[in-house]
């Protein structure tokens, strides 16, 4: 056994609170409520469809994901390390998990065809019971899981498409675990792969920060607590109103400026071409299928009905404009 997987003693004296941690978590909420922001003011319309979940958003929305369960791994270390302290442990298990069940609930009622049934708060709480067996394996182990997490998911994004995915975890009973096709739709969803490796990383590094002994130089860089300390200390209550607020401001703003109607062909093509991108990766392909689509449907005065709900993707009218424009599309 080498020095890097020696676990380190425990010992009678409390170590310091690091602030830095906190202050980290307290940036990753800003982070976050910028994103939502921007999430805010699409639903609303004052942005083009689809802002919130392409292009730089997209890759923002992982990055800020990343960084809380990463920050999860390592207050999991700092918490507990070699002796798990079980009341706290499932004290705050049940805070999370407790807040994570009423997401879903509230959702579920405010927003019924997307509503969040495993997003942040859902995959912190079961990564957190995982992660618990990584406080004593090997450090080695520790760090190659996360490595081996990442590298499988890039092989199945780039290498192979489609390796590790199926459509028998379609369902949300199944999608929480991350190899759907097309996982159903939700306004947050953090499924257990990939993003299991980050807070399985967070752990590693902070077993390995021990290990050094950083954790003494960590605590030294930030000495002074802050607003922004106090704020990621009490990272969950943050995370639970600041939405509601967010929503709340944007609400009261449209009554007074309100936001001028989005185009439908826009709003249409937003939602047709990710979706025929991830069945066929061919931008072109999908940029001539979803524009035949859209006009066909605007041609036949359907656009509206299929938009508010009144028709669906299944109508028959619908399913034969899909096939025509499939055999037009494909047409160099």
């Amino acid at each position: 056994m080498t020095a890097a997987d020696t676990p380190p003693q425990p010992t009678s004296e409390r170590a310091p609170r690091i602030l830095l941690i906190d202050t980290l978590r307290g940036i990753a909420l800003i982070a976050m409520a910028t994103y939502h922001f921007t999430w805010d003011i699409e639903f609303f319309g004052y942005v083009d469809p689809g802002t919130a979940t392409q292009g730089f958003f997209r890759l923002y929305a992982r990055a800020i994901a990343s960084s809380f369960l990463f920050l999860a791994g390592v207050s999991l270390v700092l918490a507990h390390g070699r002796d798990i302290r079980w009341p706290s442990f499932w004290k705050r298990l049940t805070i999370v998990a407790g807040a994570a069940i009423a997401i879903s609930i509230a959702t579920f009622f405010i927003f019924p065809q997307e509503w969040i049934f495993f997003g942040i708060l859902h995959n912190i709480a079961l990564s957190s019971l995982i992660g618990l067996a990584f406080l004593q394996l090997p450090l080695a182990i520790a760090f190659a899981v996360p490595v081996v997490i990442v590298a499988a998911m890039i092989v199945d994004a780039v290498v192979m498409p489609g390796m590790l995915q199926s459509s028998l975890f379609e369902t949300r009973w199944l999608a929480w675990i991350g190899f759907a096709d097309f996982p159903p739709r939700s306004n947050d969803y953090v499924p257990l792969f990939p993003w299991l490796a980050a807070l399985l990383m967070g752990i590693a590094v902070t077993r390995l920060a021990i290990v050094r002994g950083w954790t003494g130089r960590l605590a030294k860089l930030q000495s002074t607590d802050t607003m922004l300390a106090k704020a990621g200390r009490h990272s969950l209550i943050v995370y639970l109103v600041h939405q509601p607020i967010l929503l709340a401001l944007v609400y009261l703003f449209s009554l007074v400026s309100p936001a001028p109607a989005p185009d439908p062909r826009l709003v249409y093509m937003n939602s047709c071409q990710p979706s025929c991108l991830r069945e066929t990766g061919d931008p072109a392909l999908c940029q001539r299928f979803c524009g035949c689509t859209a006009d066909k449907l605007i041609a036949e005065q359907l656009m509206t009905p299929l938009q508010n709900g009144t028709i669906n993707a299944q109508d028959n009218r619908v399913q034969i404009m899909a096939q025509e424009c499939s055999i037009d599309a494909q047409q160099p």
